[in-house]
């Protein structure tokens, strides 16, 4: 787990759904993880933020899920968040994912799950 540049990947969750894979952005400069998902209508995949330990839905146009991982990519915490909010802080947060609301659980990512991403 060393530290990523901006750019694409695959997300692959290691759960119930083991191997299942998604599309993933990779927003880890600052500038890249202060725009995230603002100014689109939608996501295709997963957004990975890193670092961060919160976000924030102000300026979006549609609802998200939000996982929140640890240093050791286990999901820690999942909520959905209406645009126009303001996540807490989750203190053991290192990375956040972002999808559209209702399919992370579609996916099988849950608290305690491991999740793995893959650079291309």
């Amino acid at each position: 787990m060393g530290r990523w540049l901006d750019g694409r990947g695959r997300l692959v969750v290691h759960g119930e759904r083991d191997g299942f894979t998604v599309p993933l952005e990779l927003a880890t400069s600052y500038r890249a993880r202060t725009k995230g998902l603002l100014g689109r209508d939608s996501v295709d995949g997963a957004l990975l933020l890193s670092p961060a330990g919160s976000v924030h839905t102000f300026r979006m146009r549609f609802p998200i899920d939000v996982a929140y991982l640890d240093r050791h990519l286990r999901v820690i915490a999942v909520r959905t968040m209406q645009p126009g909010r303001l996540g807490l802080p989750r203190l053991r947060s290192r990375h956040v994912l972002e999808a559209e609301a209702g399919v992370m659980e579609g996916w099988g990512v849950g608290v305690g799950v491991r999740v793995e991403i893959v650079v291309e």
